[in-house]
């Protein structure tokens, strides 16, 4: 039976459903329902054949973790709030949100049936991840990379006092305007995490405020001029 309060959650730079990332989503479905809930919304705008990359990449990862992979397509808004694909969720022991584009991907599943389920499973004890967009959309500011006038989607809030910036060992040379984007004028209480390419950070309580650092590379809390660098093994604590 699973627990009446929120599962762990875990952010991810990079690396969602490939081998070096089994141990991570392993931990996440430990003592759940064998039930792999794959959400790939945020790489629509690339068209299906990215949709189903992302579908076959999470097919063989639920096969090395032994579980069942529920594969939940919502290609926009009016898809996200259709009923069949909202009750995919039940059961769940881990909800994962890929990569792609964190600004389609916020609204997209924002106010909808399907996100709505999302949040009860999570809230009833599912684990809830986000790699790359999807990490970047489940704190509260989403910048829109190509339009820099335009204001950041206010993401979609499971944990509103973050700014993560993923692939942080790659993204600013993609996007090298991104990181002074992040810290300037945040909110009061507002922490702003680098996470590095095949690294997560694991919170096994749900808050959102204590972190384990699994991967490769490091986590780092930014601000003030200063990187401070977490690597695995780490814990990490944002107010």
């Amino acid at each position: 039976m699973l627990p009446v309060s929120a599962g762990p959650l875990a952010l991810v730079g990079s690396g969602e459903y490939l081998p070096v990332m089994a141990g991570v989503e392993g931990l996440l479905l430990a003592g759940r329902a064998p039930r792999y809930v794959q959400i790939p919304t945020a790489a629509a705008p690339e068209g299906e054949q990215s949709l189903r990359r992302w579908l076959d990449l999470g097919a063989a990862q639920a096969d090395r973790l032994r579980v069942e992979q529920i594969p939940v397509v919502a290609r926009d808004h009016d898809e996200a709030d259709a009923p069949e694909l909202a009750a995919l969720v039940d059961g769940a022991g881990l909800i994962y949100l890929s990569g792609g584009n964190p600004a389609f991907l916020a609204p997209s599943l924002r106010g909808t049936r399907l996100w709505d389920a999302v949040v009860a499973a999570w809230q009833s004890g599912a684990a809830l991840a986000g790699c790359s967009a999807g990490a970047m959309a489940l704190t509260g500011w989403v910048p829109r990379m190509r339009t820099l006038d335009r204001e950041p989607d206010p993401g979609l809030g499971i944990v509103p006092h973050l700014r993560v910036l993923p692939h942080f060992d790659k993204m600013l040379g993609w996007v090298p305007d991104l990181l002074t984007r992040a810290v300037l004028r945040p909110p009061a209480g507002t922490t702003v995490l680098g996470i590095d390419e095949e690294t997560a950070i694991v919170d096994m309580t749900g808050g959102g405020h204590s972190w384990q650092v699994h991967g490769r590379q490091q986590a780092w809390v930014l601000g003030d001029g200063r990187r401070r660098g977490f690597a695995a093994g780490s814990t990490l604590t944002t107010p």
